[in-house]
């Protein structure tokens, strides 16, 4: 073989080496990232965003402590219901008034309930058995999310109200249809304009995630698994409150054969604003939540249109959110209340 066979067969075995090594490389880079063995020793910088974690979850639990617990059962509010009451001529049990309930509790797309007034209590409650009670009523919500209360779900609800009362013997009142649907259209216009269900989206900057590496990422920050794959919440401290936040990323990928494998670049944390107390700083959370995300696993916060979004974008949300929260106060309705988690579902 000639000298000048050699350096070609030399200079294509390098060539093919060369390739080889530019794709394993390529490869690498572009693999998702995958979650940390749990008993690897952290990096430097990794703990010292797990303190400051620490830090930022202690002070605003520190403003959880004097919130009360939720009622079980929200009650018939006039607020936010139209209300008929059903006067008795005596006592009913409660297993009567159970057994005389509608089969469901719904009115077209509006919630439906019947409360009694306790004899042991003299509160209204949902009719238990065991108990008697003295007095009933019947109501329907004005309005949520899908819209207001109609004339054809007015005149279902009372068609259903008047059966209940029939059955326990009770004289069922009802307010004027009318007034209700125009105070139901009133409700909706204001819920319309006070609604808010804040997203920021996390988009990858370099390499791609692996379900396992966001899972491990979100849950050193307090999220835990949510019952839909490709969902983690971050839960209230009150026990039966709706969680404070919200991530979420493709359903697919966490449902793989083989999750490792594959790659995400992108997820999303949202706040449903009207469901969170103010006093629980969920803005506060998700922006805090975002901004170390975002660092430790090079990632850009970024809104619904993929716009990155600054300091200042942020600050003029937070900002417009509190007036939000100061109109939500004066009309009775505080985020996180009992009527506002019901108004705005």
């Amino acid at each position: 073989m000639s000298s000048l066979q050699n350096s070609l067969v030399i200079v294509g075995v390098a060539t093919l080496i060369a390739v080889v090594l530019y794709n394993l490389w390529t490869a690498r880079q572009n693999a998702p990232r995958q979650a940390e063995p749990e008993n690897m020793a952290q990096e430097p910088s990794f703990e010292k965003s797990e303190r400051q974690i620490h830090d930022l979850n202690s002070e605003f639990s520190d403003d959880l402590t004097g919130l009360p617990v939720p009622e079980k059962k929200p009650t018939l509010d006039i607020l936010i219901d139209v209300i008929a009451p059903i006067e008795m001529d005596g006592q009913v049990s409660g297993d009567a008034a159970l057994a005389a309930m509608p089969a469901t509790r719904r009115v077209g797309s509006k919630p439906f309930a019947v409360e009694g007034l306790s004899d042991t209590t003299g509160e209204w409650e949902l009719p238990q058995t065991g108990l008697r009670y003295h007095a009933f009523q019947a109501g329907v919500q004005l309005a949520n999310r899908v819209g207001p209360l109609n004339e054809i779900e007015f005149s279902e609800f009372v068609i259903k109200a008047q059966a209940f009362a029939d059955a326990v013997n009770g004289d069922a009142e009802f307010p004027d249809m009318l007034e209700e649907v125009a105070r139901a259209r009133e409700l909706d216009q204001f819920a319309s304009e006070h609604d808010a269900q804040l997203s920021f989206t996390l988009c990858a900057t370099a390499a791609a995630w692996s379900p396992g590496y966001i899972q491990q990422h979100a849950a050193r920050w307090g999220f835990v698994a949510g019952v839909i794959p490709g969902r983690m919440v971050l839960a209230s401290a009150v026990q039966g409150l709706p969680p404070i936040l919200s991530l979420s990323f493709d359903t697919q990928a966490a449902m793989a054969d083989d999750p490792a494998l594959t790659a995400i670049r992108e997820f999303t944390l949202s706040l449903d604003v009207p469901q969170v107390p103010r006093d629980q700083q969920p803005f506060a959370r998700l922006r805090e939540a975002a901004k170390i995300l975002g660092h430790e696993m090079d990632g850009a916060i970024t809104d619904g249109a993929g716009h990155t979004l600054s300091t200042s974008d942020l600050d003029a949300i937070a900002a417009d959110l509190e007036q939000l929260y100061d109109a939500l106060d004066a009309r009775e309705l505080s985020a996180g209340s009992a009527q506002a988690r019901r108004l705005f579902s």
